[in-house]
């Protein structure tokens, strides 16, 4: 006899299993989840348990719906149902789960077997009343994308991800609802596809197409101003852009406010800052990059860093921006190049009774190390003298500083190439 697993299960199955009363042996109030539901004398379901309005049955083995008055019964209040890596392989029966389930908002099928099957209109009207509708990993056709579209009139966000989609089909109906739209990780590579979007979606705030090989916008401004003209969000993690040109033609998005731009071959070259300062110097309009908010310190930095950084390219390379950051900044000259890294080694002299010596010291020395030093000098040893310490850019303003401290560093006193070195003899 075949296992239950290989039967499949119903909606229906799984529900009265994960919600069974047996699981829940205290009733808890309102608001909290699991509620017991009354029922009419002699109902099939008296006594079984009402749902979360979030409800959650991903892996479970679901392949059809199961008794539909039932569905009603337990579902009538769920507005978020996830159903993915289940063996849903049939629209008619996920049709029939959604039909009695009249307020449900988000529905996610992700990773059920759904490639090449078609999907008649009548059975979409169930999906209708969605707003939020998940199909990654579900490789569906873009005929039945279409036909979903076409009927639910208010879908705002919509996941297409990992379906192996190597180009877009254009529906003869526009959805002019939807706001978001994932389609990461398939196989778009040609710009040609991508514009497609715009037509199909003219309302899109939020355009995510990470881990895509596109190779380049191939589009005029005035027609990306078309496509796309709500678009306030982009990401083209991973993609394939190699040239500036297509960084300057994100530009042309009229309400572009977000890039997320990580990973794509022209910036490989480039340091961690070289890489932001100049994608945030080329998109003046842009406030987020890469999930950081960019100031106007930030900003006016990146900006002069653009300039300088082009100052050795030929005339006939220059980018556009760069003529207009000179018209606001000038042309810049070349940071200094200063060496931050602390002295080693200093030359100063070595003053005593009237004697003068010049001496090469070693900063990572100690003041005894200086003293045994001093000794073949001044032919004392260590204990007999007591060295000083002069800052000769002071001159005699200051006193000298007795260096007493024989573990002290000579660094932290600070010595520069021609301080003195003032050693007296102790007195008995």
């Amino acid at each position: 006899m075949e296992s239950e697993e290989t039967e499949g299960r119903t909606l229906v199955q799984v529900i009265s299993e994960k919600y069974s009363p047996e699981n829940f042996p205290y009733c808890r109030g309102p608001g909290f989840g699991v509620v017991i539901r009354s029922s009419p004398q002699g109902s099939p379901v008296k006594d079984r348990l009402n749902l979360p309005s979030i409800l959650v049955l991903d892996s479970c083995g679901i392949t059809e719906a199961g008794d539909e008055e039932e569905v009603a019964t337990f579902c009538a209040h769920v507005v978020e149902l996830d159903l993915s890596h289940n063996q849903l392989k049939d629209w008619g029966e996920i049709s029939k789960i959604l039909s009695n389930i009249p307020n449900l908002d988000f529905l996610n099928l992700s990773m059920n077997p759904l490639r090449g099957l078609s999907l008649e209109p009548g059975a979409a009207e169930a999906f209708s009343g969605l707003r939020r509708l998940v199909l990654n990993n579900t490789h569906v056709t873009w005929d039945v994308v279409h036909t979903l579209t076409r009927e639910i009139l208010e879908l705002e966000q919509l996941f297409l991800c990992l379906n192996e989609y190597e180009s877009v089909s254009v529906s003869s109906i526009p959805c002019p609802s939807l706001r978001l739209l994932h389609i990461t990780d398939n196989h778009l590579q040609d710009w040609a596809e991508v514009r497609k979007l715009g037509l199909i979606y003219p309302g899109l705030v939020s355009l995510i197409l990470a881990n895509n090989s596109i190779s380049s916008i191939h589009e005029p401004e005035d027609s990306l101003q078309r496509l796309f003209p709500n678009l306030r969000s982009i990401n083209l993690h991973n993609s394939g852009l190699c040239c500036w040109e297509d960084i300057e033609k994100l530009n042309f998005f009229p309400n572009l406010q977000e890039v997320r731009l990580m990973g794509i071959p022209l910036l490989q070259p480039y340091t961690d800052q070289e890489r932001r300062y100049l994608m945030v110097a080329q998109l003046p309009r842009v406030t987020v990059l890469n999930g950081s908010v960019v100031t106007d310190g930030e900003r006016e930095d990146a900006e002069r860093f653009f300039i300088r950084y082009h100052l050795d390219c030929p005339e006939d390379e220059l980018p556009q921006r760069y003529h207009t950051l000179v018209a606001r900044y000038g042309r810049l000259a070349p940071l200094a190049e200063v060496d931050l890294r602390p002295l080693c080694h200093v030359q100063v002299e070595v003053r005593f009774e009237d004697q003068t010596e010049p001496l090469e010291l070693r900063l990572d020395q100690t003041v005894a190390d200086l003293k045994k030093h001093l000794r073949a000098v001044v032919q004392l040893p260590p204990k007999k003298i007591r060295v000083y310490y002069i800052d000769r850019q002071l001159g005699y303003a200051l006193e000298p500083q007795e260096m007493k401290y024989g573990a002290r560093a000579l660094h932290s006193y600070s010595i520069r190439d021609g301080d003195e070195i003032l050693v007296v003899p102790k007195t008995q």
